[in-house]
């Protein structure tokens, strides 16, 4: 299997009511710890209402976090670009590519919440057709190229980017999809990444990503497009610890108000989940086949499932969450990249069979090192006998 990469999809959901200012900090805590544990890359949300999702400039978020990071990648995950003049989305992105040094990566989609869209006077259906002609002038600036066009909300008039990108030739840019085919058939058209937010959590489980992919490959197909899995992201939620027993007691912190945001403020049917209690949730997480609290070996065998029923993917998103507190959170990414990550990026087998070679020769070895030491101690009393 080709060495996957990981990352985190931080939205994020915090609880409404508590400080925002300290939730911003902690989320940009968060990136900086992913950073110091080597994961690869973290993409941070747009939202601009319900009270739980409350970034609502991902570009502002991941300017700061640059600032406070030296590796880990940074990707708007992502920006509803309908919302936006596209031209300001490329001329953003490109700003930001440079200040990131090339650590800059555009996720894009048509906006989850419809409380947001409502408020500038959009439908999910509008915001879906709306998706694809701004996403194709945003592509066509990033190109170089200079727009003339008419969307439902903005006008272009001989548009322009004045800077091209710092990478070269272009920063990564995926497309979101949940449950739809409009980000999949979009990532096929262009030869795009695909970002795969929650197919896990949709009502046909992990049927999703393979549909995922399917509808990918049919598109680029159709238009001529290379693809390649490589680009394709799964986001999954997990807790983990070092028990089961104490993964289960980090998440009564704060596991209900989340399930609580998708069963009953956030209009998002696509993110399904049930439960009515504590233990219904917990169950409903490890049952269902959606993520993992548990301990690293359950990680590894959902990560595993994940690769299998998919046919391969490049990179896992850990879905952001406040289930524990902010110490046991930052404990089991510890855990995940200590103990989960190694097997999927070619790094455990190596060590492993290190060890066992040795074992298999210590008897010998040890003997070895008991001949050594008597050998030079007897060398050592003839020496001395000499002298004397």
């Amino acid at each position: 299997m080709s060495k996957l990469k990981f990352g985190a999809f931080i939205a994020p959901v915090h609880k409404p009511g508590i400080n925002p200012t300290a939730a911003i900090e902690a989320d940009l805590q968060l990136v900086e710890h992913l950073d110091r544990l080597g994961y690869d890359e973290a993409w941070i949300g747009e939202h601009h209402s319900a009270g739980s999702e409350i970034i609502g400039s991902p570009e502002l978020f991941i300017a700061a976090a640059a600032a406070r990071t030296s590796s880990i990648k940074l990707g708007t995950g992502v920006t509803s670009v309908v919302y936006h003049n596209p031209l300001w989305v490329a001329d953003r992105l490109v700003q930001l590519d440079h200040m990131t040094r090339g650590r800059v990566m555009l996720g894009v989609g048509p906006g989850s919440l419809p409380t947001d869209s409502a408020m500038i006077g959009l439908n999910p259906v509008q915001t879906r057709e709306m998706l694809e002609p701004n996403l194709d002038i945003i592509l066509r600036l990033l190109a170089g190229e200079t727009v003339t066009a008419t969307t439902p909300t903005h006008q272009l008039n001989d548009a322009r980017l004045q800077l091209r990108p710092y990478s070269d030739p272009l920063f990564g840019i995926c497309v979101a999809a949940v449950a739809s085919p409009t980000g999949a058939r979009l990532a096929g058209k262009y030869g795009l990444g695909l970002l795969s937010i929650g197919a896990t959590l949709t009502a046909d489980g992990f049927n999703a990503l393979a549909h995922h992919w399917q509808v990918v490959a049919e598109r680029a197909a159709a238009f001529g497009q290379p693809v390649d899995r490589s680009g394709w992201r799964l986001v999954g939620p997990f807790h983990i610890a070092e028990t089961v027993e104490q993964a289960y007691k980090d998440v009564e912190y704060g596991i209900e108000h989340w399930f609580d945001y998708f069963q009953h403020v956030a209009a998002f049917p696509q993110m399904a989940v049930s439960g009515g209690n504590l233990k219904e949730m917990i169950d409903f997480i490890n049952t269902s086949g959606i993520g993992v609290i548990g301990t690293a070996d359950q990680a590894r065998q959902q990560v595993q499932r994940l690769v299998d029923q998919s046919g391969g993917f490049g990179s896992m998103l850990l879905m952001a969450h406040d289930w524990a507190d902010t110490d046991a959170t930052k404990k089991s990414y510890e855990i995940f990249m200590r103990e989960v990550v190694p097997h999927f990026q070619n790094q455990s087998e190596s060590t492993l069979l290190a060890a066992e070679l040795a074992r298999q020769s210590r008897e010998g070895h040890a003997a070895a090192q008991l001949n050594a030491v008597a050998h030079m101690t007897d060398k050592y009393a003839a020496e001395k006998n000499a002298t004397n």
